[in-house]
């Protein structure tokens, strides 16, 4: 309640019975405690409400571990199942899990590490496509050995690769390849490949997608560029109808959404005219039928925060699925 004093270490030891050292002992888990005695300091915390002051056990070099997600945007689906997987693969190594969000601006991305650096993380797992070129590899680099300076460790989750740097990802390109197969066992030959940005050059995400689409066919295939929006699959794909396609393989099921839109706003069925494939798995993926590629986000987001809190510099690649539901017609 308003105005109530802060409980202290030592009301806690008296409520306990114990020795303030024995509290700070059972508080920084760092040190072996008795289990009665450890049960009796938990109850009376729980029963005296104490909240532990946190600068004062970082200056004691007993913070709490913590794990910080950062990712572009909170709101995308895909990213918040990761960040469920990162929240309980934490909590099941005793660390608080913090959740960062940049917009994808490198800047930002600067200014999250900078202050994440400050309150002593543990841990930095950065999700998230991006262009990968000489000026990536590099902020990365800087980025890592920031960390490692602030004795933290940077871990690249389903992002490319950066020499020293751990990193987890899932294997992007096969999955793409695997759902293409899929519609070219299905009888389709004239598959088109609704993905990738209006301007500006493509990430990793989308050309990796892309390459597995080529690979299946053996040649460029047909490519309308569309933003990973519901909006912009249906904008795109109407800017392309109508054409002589059999099957639409959208770069992620909220384009794939946006598509159905579009094909039903031009009188197509799906998937009696046209057949679509989707990517990532997505809850909207099962309210529409749609056939899609299986993203495993939250054993990605736990397997990156065991990566994080280990020594280990292995480079594990999650395997993707094509999931068969009812927007594919066989030939």
């Amino acid at each position: 309640m308003p105005g109530r004093n802060r409980v202290t270490l030592r009301e806690v030891a008296e409520h306990a019975q114990v020795s303030v050292a024995t509290v700070s002992r059972v508080l920084a888990g760092n040190y072996p405690v008795a289990t009665e005695t450890r049960r009796r300091v938990e109850q009376s915390i729980q029963a005296l409400d104490y909240v532990a002051n946190v600068h004062a056990r970082a200056l004691a070099g007993v913070a709490p571990r913590t794990v910080a997600f950062v990712l572009p945007d909170i709101r995308a689906q895909a990213f918040a199942h990761a960040a469920q997987g990162v929240e309980e693969a934490s909590a099941e190594h005793g660390a608080l899990c913090l959740i960062c969000t940049t917009q994808g601006d490198p800047e930002r991305e600067r200014a999250v590490f900078h202050l994440l650096r400050e309150q002593r993380a543990s841990a930095v797992i950065l999700i998230g496509g991006v262009i990968d070129d000489e000026e990536y590899c590099k902020r990365i680099t800087d980025l890592s050995n920031g960390l490692t300076a602030a004795d933290s460790r940077l871990v690249l989750c389903g992002r490319p690769p950066v020499d020293g740097v751990p990193s987890i990802e899932y294997a992007n390109e096969a999955g793409a390849y695997a759902v293409t197969q899929h519609l070219l066992s299905s009888g389709h030959q004239r598959i088109l490949f609704l993905g990738g940005p209006t301007s500006g050059p493509a990430t990793t995400t989308v050309t990796d997608r892309l390459a597995g689409y080529r690979r299946a066919l053996g040649h460029p295939g047909w490519v309308q560029p569309s933003d990973f929006t519901r909006e912009s699959g249906y904008q795109q794909l109407c800017a392309r109808l109508p054409e002589d396609f059999t099957a639409v393989f959208a770069a992620t099921d909220l384009v794939a959404a946006g598509a159905r839109t579009a094909l039903r706003s031009h009188g197509l069925r799906v998937p009696e005219d046209v057949s679509l494939v989707g990517y990532d798995d997505l809850d909207l993926a099962e309210d529409l039928g749609l056939t899609t590629v299986r993203v495993p986000y939250e054993d990605l987001g736990r397997a990156a925060v065991h990566l994080a809190l280990s020594s280990r510099t292995e480079h594990p690649v999650l395997e993707t699925s094509v999931v068969v539901r009812t927007s594919v017609a066989h030939f």
